[in-house]
């Protein structure tokens, strides 16, 4: 097991290394920069850009960004003239509350409605969930929340921007929820409708063993392999899907910041804002790992 932790967790740094070093290089060869976005005169724009170090080759900027990262000095944001490391932290912390009510709300609606699908063959709610999930899961984040936000908007039952009490997480949560909650359903249908033929199970039925209690007992331990390696996965499209939501209903969080700093050639404020969510969805990945490797020892040391 210390073996397999230290390959992920390294594995986990090469994500965020690759992530970052991507996003700054590739902000730095997009055409135009910062100083080129303000009415200058030629010499002026060659003064601003000498004063904040892009007049430099590329190889030498990334070289020294880099040299400094290693001591978590990600640089100056050039539009707010702050450190990007507090601006990241900040927004940061806003999509994290995001992610983490929309996993718990994904959670709390997909996990209990799979075993319901997955323990029953036939009715009509089974039907009705099934179909359900499928229309949810095919709709993207950006439409499901311009949806929610038309209806917030008609209605007055919600707020439809910005960040304030517990009624602004209502739309950006089910907007980033509901998709995933309707993977989580096909998802545990499948694993726990293939926990309930293994022998196991089969065997229990035979002896009289109550249905609920061979599936909340014995069935659904059984499934949650699948369903704990698949959530690493989960949070990365949590935190792609939160640029979208984000941007439409104004939440303060990456989203917003990273395009914010696209938009204005903030080159070093790119760069954070990748290696923020490199690292949520490195760890997500980690902590799923591992968790799968507790439930499921036989893909540790001696698997993948």
């Amino acid at each position: 097991m210390p073996l397999y932790l230290l390959r992920r967790s390294l594995a986990a740094l090469l994500l965020v290394f690759a992530v970052t070093s991507s996003a700054l290089l590739l902000a730095q060869l997009a055409p135009g920069d910062y100083a080129s976005q303000f009415g200058l005169t030629p010499e002026e724009r060659a003064a601003e850009r000498h004063r904040l170090g892009i007049d430099r080759p590329v190889a030498e900027q990334y070289a020294g960004w880099l040299k400094r990262a290693v001591t978590h000095d990600f640089g100056d944001s050039f539009q707010y003239h702050t450190p990007v490391a507090g601006l990241v932290r900040a927004g940061a912390a806003n999509t994290a509350v995001l992610a983490i009510a929309a996993l718990v709300v994904a959670t709390l609606i997909g996990i209990p409605s799979g075993i319901f699908t997955g323990s029953r063959r036939r009715g009509l709610a089974v039907r009705a969930v099934r179909g359900a999930s499928l229309v949810v899961l095919s709709v993207p984040p950006l439409i499901s929340s311009l949806v929610l936000l038309t209806i917030a908007a008609r209605t007055g039952w919600l707020p439809v921007s910005g960040m304030g009490g517990p009624s602004h997480f209502v739309v950006p949560t089910l907007a980033l929820a509901l998709p995933i909650a309707a993977l989580l359903e096909r998802l545990q249908s499948q694993s726990i409708a293939d926990a309930l033929n293994r022998p196991a199970a089969v065997a229990a039925r035979a002896r009289g063993v109550p249905g609920g209690r061979i599936v909340w007992r014995h069935a659904w331990r059984q499934s949650l392999g699948p369903i704990l390696a698949i959530y690493g996965v989960v949070v990365g499209s949590l935190f792609s899907g939160s640029f979208a939501v984000e941007i439409v209903t104004s939440w303060p969080g990456l989203g917003q910041l990273m395009l914010q700093a696209m938009n204005n050639r903030d080159t070093y404020l790119v760069a954070g804002c990748a290696a923020a969510g490199a690292a949520f969805i490195a760890i997500a990945i980690l902590a799923a790992d591992v968790a799968h490797a507790v439930v499921d020892p036989r893909i540790g040391p001696g698997g993948s």
